[in-house]
């Protein structure tokens, strides 16, 4: 019998992707719901002819007609925040694929998770935001949280069998973007177009800005945490210019494993969609002779505030996390407009942070509120 997969967030990076393992595996994988989150309507039908799911969602509402106009029947068509929380609830998925960019993730993954449904994560963000919502949530519902990310699969990996009491550390390997080898001195003027210049990863744009301030190694410390359990001074990060070592974990007698594989997001993907099992996959087999060397640096909180700021947000908790978040989000789209300087986006965030007035124990409208403010505090500092 073929597992069900509903892919939210089908026209981004990781959504084409797992697309792409379904089509490998048309006799174990179907496609039941395809939702996306942003306008690219086009390519959101175009998967919809070839995988007839029974939903197609997307969270403008604006844009529900157009899709209908065009879906063949049998297709039905939701839309709005309500539309992607109910498509991740109720179209009976055996698991949902969590990869919607930013916070607009959380309510469709909490929904998910309300319905007892697994979920395969790669929207880290609803992590970072509300990891004790939806930990508490998961733990209630007895739901799985299999991770997507790289780093966070290779741990996952590397802890199958292991007591979680035996963990010493994690630590997160980070490519270093666009500009690893470039001093703070030589980032004053680059553009949105350097910064997309990733060495190894082909990622969505927010993903590969977040990849050259280390933001995004930030939200995968935040992850890290509420996934494994592991207070933040037990999780490191490492600069691994080839991205063969995806992530170890060091344990308490010195041992240290690590998962290693070609920069390929398929192979996480589906073994998020596989687990415990593995499949046969796409993606080039690794070749450690013909690379030859790996390189290993410390992450410097100097060069890279984002990540200092990061760890802060984590280890003060409360709404501070979703600020950092939102914060960070909303700065990077401003540089990717041209608006805003690209150190400027640490600067930014660093000073929203400063101002807002934390809540410590915050619901989801807590969480959502502080979200809001957050983006909003970065409009009123770049316009004023």
């Amino acid at each position: 019998m073929k597992k069900r997969i509903s892919v939210l967030g089908s026209t981004g990076s990781i959504g084409t992707q797992t697309l792409d393992v379904i089509r490998h595996h048309p006799d174990r994988f179907e496609a039941v719901v395809l939702a996306a989150s942003g306008s690219r309507i086009d390519l959101l039908i175009e998967q919809a002819l070839e995988f007839r799911p029974k939903w197609v969602a997307v969270a403008r509402e604006e844009l529900a007609g157009a899709l209908e106009r065009q879906l063949p029947d049998g297709i039905r068509v939701a839309a709005g925040e309500a539309g992607l929380a109910q498509v991740a609830a109720e179209a009976g998925a055996d698991i949902v694929v969590s990869a919607i960019v930013g916070t607009a993730g959380l309510v469709p993954t909490l929904a998910a998770v309300g319905a007892g449904i697994p979920v395969a994560l790669a929207n880290k963000e609803s992590l970072v935001a509300a990891g004790h919502l939806v930990m508490a949530e998961a733990a209630a519902k007895g739901v799985p949280i299999v991770p997507v990310d790289s780093e966070h699969s290779a741990i996952f990996q590397c802890l199958n069998g292991e007591p979680r009491g035996a963990i010493d550390k994690l630590i997160l390997t980070a490519s270093g973007g666009a500009f690893r080898n470039r001093s703070r001195e030589e980032l004053t003027d680059v553009t949105p177009d350097e910064a997309l210049r990733h060495p190894n990863w082909a990622m969505g744009a927010k993903v590969t800005i977040d990849s050259a301030t280390l933001a995004n190694k930030g939200l995968e410390v935040m992850e890290a945490h509420w996934l494994f359990g592991v207070p933040f001074d037990a999780i490191d990060v490492l600069l691994h210019d080839e991205s063969v070592i995806h992530s170890m974990v060091q344990f308490a007698d010195g041992s240290v494993m690590a998962q290693l594989g070609t920069p390929d997001m398929r192979i996480p993907i589906q073994y998020a969609l596989t687990w415990p099992d593995r499949l046969d996959s796409p993606a080039r087999r690794l070749d450690l002779a013909e690379i030859g060397r790996l390189h290993f640096r410390r992450a410097d909180f100097a060069r890279f505030p984002m990540l200092r700021l990061a760890y802060e947000a984590g280890r003060t908790g409360g709404t501070l996390p979703a600020v950092f978040n939102a914060a960070n989000e909303t700065a990077v789209q401003l540089f990717l407009q041209r608006k805003i300087r690209f150190l400027q986006i640490e600067e930014i965030v660093e000073r929203v942070m400063e101002a807002h007035r934390i809540e410590p124990h915050p619901d989801l409208d807590g969480v959502l509120g502080a979200d809001r403010h957050a983006r909003e505090a970065v409009l009123s500092l770049v316009s004023g």
